[in-house]
């Protein structure tokens, strides 16, 4: 996590940045986020694209989401799951929370800080074109 000073300290590339990444559901990667950023801001440079993206995954402001050794973002910071489809690799938001309610329980001393469940299949999409 960030210190005080660098949450605080904003910048209009990360902002740029951020609104990219909550303009869109797909998960995108960071070079699709480049592409974006770059149609209103043409001289940012990928190294500062991905510089914004760690330091508001490292603030919380968005998610990291990996699927198939490559990392996503995420701004829907509410409690959910996702889907990933094998067929297009497109991610899918799961908004239901009752998904999962373990009833385990880890062992003293643990404090769970996040929980990530993934499902894996065809989306609606891909089956139709099977």
């Amino acid at each position: 996590m960030l210190n005080d000073t660098h949450q605080r300290k904003r910048s209009k590339q990360r902002d740029k940045v951020l609104g990219v990444v909550r303009s869109t559901k797909s998960h995108p990667t960071a070079d699709w986020v480049f592409h974006e950023v770059r149609k209103e801001m043409p001289n940012i440079s990928l190294a500062t694209v991905y510089r914004n993206l760690n330091l508001l995954a490292e603030s919380g402001e968005i998610n990291e989401v990996l699927c198939d050794g490559q990392l996503r973002f995420d701004a829907n910071k509410d409690e959910h799951f996702h889907f990933i489809c094998r067929s297009c690799k497109g991610i899918f938001d799961i908004d239901e929370t009752r998904v999962a309610s373990p009833d385990f329980k880890l062992p003293r001393g643990y404090v769970v800080q996040d929980v990530r469940m993934d499902f894996y299949g065809i989306c609606p999409s891909c089956q139709t074109k099977q």
